[in-house]
């Protein structure tokens, strides 16, 4: 019975903060956010790979493969060693793109190949708009 009530809690925390993770994010205001990212990236059926990779379906992507994409040997050892791409990985990742990546590969014991930079220069310090900007993309499936 306590083990039931225990459970029943942990589920109801569990809903509560994923409900929230939710409404802390505008895919309608991370679309003109996006705006800025355009320099380099498209998004949507008839994009095509700028200066960055076409984002339309990155959500669930494992990083380094969009097709036709030549990326930064740091980015294809992070995809090698099992990054995927996911709304959170983003909001992390636009901050400082190079130090996510080499941290991702020391995490996984791949220290060694955490070296060089990735093309991605630009950089997304506030927080709430890498929340909407990872909300807006996570639209394009």
């Amino acid at each position: 019975m306590v083990k039931k009530i225990v459970t029943i809690m942990a589920l109801a925390v569990a809903g509560s903060l994923s409900s929230g993770a939710a409404v802390a994010q505008d895919a309608a205001k991370g679309e003109a956010v996006f705006k800025q990212c355009m320099t380099c990236h498209r998004i949507g059926p008839d994009a095509k790979n700028l200066v960055g990779p076409v984002l339309t379906g990155v959500i669930g992507r494992k990083t380094g493969t969009a097709p036709g994409f030549a990326y930064s040997p740091l980015n294809k050892a992070a995809g090698e060693a099992g990054l995927v791409w996911t709304q959170e990985k983003i909001v992390e990742y636009l901050p400082d793109p190079n130090a996510f990546l080499k941290k991702y590969l020391t995490d996984k014991g791949q220290a060694d190949k955490a070296v060089g930079v990735t093309k991605m220069t630009f950089k997304l310090a506030d927080e709430q708009q890498r929340k909407d900007v990872a909300a807006y993309i996570a639209t394009f499936k």
